[in-house]
């Protein structure tokens, strides 16, 4: 069950944001007063209300809410880095997203964050022995937020998958810290291998919207990939590579690609907000 609000820890300052930007929607918007009540106002913690999240969006006829519940909450319970990771996560969306403007919005609206959140359950099922629960997660991920990520990846913290759509992550993939990846990305295999073939993204990569990363190759860290660029070869770090197949066409531009989401060639972005 979920805890009370009166739980609420003093230095969560990323719940603490949470609880007040939806104390704020409703304000603003009373309609939606219950829907904020039941995802946020009602839990007493961001791992609560994210089991909740899991939960209500993953439920079906086979596998109804509470049992979902019951599970993620169970994970959450075991392993306080899922925690650590989803509120990396969440200021990851935060801050590179100019379309987020409080942290609340990842949690109930971004469907990137909310696939990674249930990766991450799933991932902490099969390192559990539980292979057909992360393998049902796996197809409720897919079928729901159209972002399929085997739970045999590895992914780090502090990732941004922005819109999120048609996300595929291979079984023996690795993504490193604060890596952020747009719509369409791929980071598949090349054949019908079946021991190490998918790709190792390194720290701080930026990979832009429809890119494919196919077989066991390493991109360096804070190395950039343009938009559309199929990579088959490995990248060094702290380039930029574009192209079908994708060459490197220059430095990174910038120290944290990632943060910065400079996706045009030979043109230096903004600083972060």
């Amino acid at each position: 069950m979920s805890e009370p609000k009166s739980s609420v820890h003093p230095v969560d300052f990323i719940w603490s944001e949470v609880v007040r930007d939806a104390e704020a929607a409703i304000r603003a918007e009373p309609l939606l007063g219950g829907v904020f009540h039941n995802a946020v106002l009602h839990h007493g913690s961001l791992e609560a209300a994210l089991a909740y999240r899991f939960a209500d969006k993953l439920a079906t006829r086979e596998m109804n809410q509470q049992l979902l519940r019951e599970i993620a909450d169970g994970a959450y319970a075991a392993s306080p880095a899922l925690g650590q990771a989803a509120r990396a996560d969440m200021v990851a969306v935060f801050e590179r997203d100019p379309a987020c403007h409080r942290l609340l919005q990842p949690l109930m609206y971004f469907k990137g964050f909310q696939a990674v959140q249930a990766y991450r359950v799933g991932h902490w099922l099969l390192e559990q022995g539980r292979r057909d629960l992360a393998f049902f997660v796996q197809m409720r991920v897919s079928e729901v937020f159209g972002v399929d990520i085997h739970p045999g990846a590895r992914i780090g913290q502090g990732i941004m998958i922005d819109h999120a759509h048609s996300i595929v992550i291979g079984e023996t993939a690795v993504v490193g810290d604060n890596v952020s990846m747009l719509h369409s990305v791929t980071l598949g295999g090349t054949g019908k291998e079946e021991e190490d073939r998918h790709p190792k993204i390194a720290d701080g990569v930026l990979i832009g919207a429809g890119a494919k990363v196919l077989g066991n190759i390493r991109v360096g860290h804070c190395s950039r990939i343009a938009a559309g660029s199929v990579v088959l070869e490995e990248v060094p770090p702290m380039k930029t590579v574009a192209g079908v197949p994708a060459r490197i066409v220059g430095e990174a531009g910038c120290s944290q690609p990632s943060v910065m989401m400079d996706q045009l060639l030979g043109v230096r972005g903004s600083e972060p907000r």
